[in-house]
């Protein structure tokens, strides 16, 4: 989930017992067929469009939500579709604050197979019991006080923004933990549910231009998070050029050193990312360069599609256009095509990119059933 790009385009004129490993075998149209970097519309996203995040699920199916458009006033909805990308079914999200721009992301899910959604009007953390179609409010993020005392520090540059909830992982100990787009901290919510606590939080996850840390991975191979941050908040830093940073856990269980392994170009604002299995870290880019970068375990740039920035032209009846995810579904990853400046509603779709290796399987402790 991210701020609208308008202000950037001024700006730029299981290893472990209890644990289940979420792994979907590709459908009919296998990579058999395909070269790498084929890309095809997997499916168009529903009114009013927009979405940031595709999850898949254990149980097969594939999940995204309504990230809806600036100055929409509709209520998000969650849609589900097959592996082939047929739609299924969809649910309306209670609860949101028209007042504000509403907005859900699908993030994962629990050990009970609920989805855990984020809501961006309200701060909320949700769990949707696809069964039953049950919605249940888990946690509401707290809106900090800039530059307050060992709990947000800032850079002389930051923003006082509200807290926006924008991607969550399981951490080893079965929390769940959420990165905040507007806070500059990362959020702590017990495994069996309580009150969301600030576990880390740093000046490196500031931004001067309201563009804030989006992607958040656990690695259970490196006992690490991996975190994106579209801008930072750096005087000495490109205002436009954002970081992906590692974060050691300690034995303790408290946050480690951060270092960056890779800083962007200018106007990529990274945001979602995949891990292939090789250890590549799949990476888009929402911002005006509208690409896919492929980084090595120790971020080095290896690779980018399409090779030219700007156009998106990815060989598919849609470009890509604030590409904003990348999800493994076999040796594809799913990308959520948001069209954050120009607000194309043709452009609103998910698409299905060949990258030509399957992904780190996505992690949910038996233990994560918050409530």
């Amino acid at each position: 989930m991210r701020a609208p790009l308008r202000k950037l385009v001024a700006v730029a004129a299981s290893a472990v017992l209890g644990v289940t490993l979420v792994s979907m075998a590709p459908d009919s149209a296998t990579s058999a067929t395909r070269a790498k970097w084929n890309t095809r519309v997997f499916s168009r996203v529903p009114f009013p469009g927009t979405p940031a995040y595709v999850f898949v699920h254990s149980n097969g199916r594939v999940y995204a939500a309504n990230y809806a458009a600036t100055g929409s006033k509709s209520r998000s909805r969650v849609f589900e579709w097959t592996a082939g990308g047929t739609l299924l079914r969809s649910w309306t999200v209670p609860g949101q604050d028209l007042a504000h721009s509403p907005g859900v992301q699908v993030a994962n899910q629990d050990a009970r197979g609920r989805l855990v959604l984020l809501e961006k009007s309200t701060a909320g953390v949700l769990t949707l019991d696809t069964r039953t179609g049950r919605f249940q409010r888990q946690a509401t993020l707290p809106d900090l006080p800039l530059c307050s005392t060992n709990v947000r520090p800032c850079s002389p540059n930051a923003t006082d923004e509200k807290p926006i909830p924008n991607y969550a992982t399981w951490g080893a100990d079965g929390a769940l933990y959420v990165s905040d787009y507007g806070q500059a901290v990362i959020w702590r919510i017990p495994a069996r549910g309580g009150v969301p606590k600030v576990w880390f939080s740093s000046s490196a996850l500031d931004s001067s231009l309201g563009f804030g840390t989006t992607g958040l991975v656990y690695q259970a191979s490196t006992r690490s998070f991996l975190i994106a941050q579209q801008t930072v908040a750096d005087l000495l830093a490109n205002p436009t050029s954002g970081r992906l940073y590692r974060l050691g856990v300690a034995s303790t269980g408290r946050p480690g050193a951060l270092r960056t392994l890779w800083t962007s170009k200018p106007t990529d604002l990274p945001d979602g990312f995949g891990i292939g299995r090789s250890g590549r870290i799949y990476i888009a880019n929402v911002g005006l360069t509208n690409q896919l970068v492929v980084l090595s375990p120790t971020g080095k740039e290896l690779e980018r599609f399409p090779k030219s920035a700007g156009s998106g032209r990815n060989g598919s009846p849609v470009p890509f256009d604030g590409p904003s995810n990348a999800t493994f579904l076999g040796t594809r990853v799913l990308v959520a095509n948001q069209s954050p400046i120009a607000g194309d509603r043709t452009h609103h779709v998910i698409l299905d990119v060949e990258v030509g290796e399957r992904g780190v399987p996505n992690r949910v402790p038996a233990v994560s059933t918050l409530r």
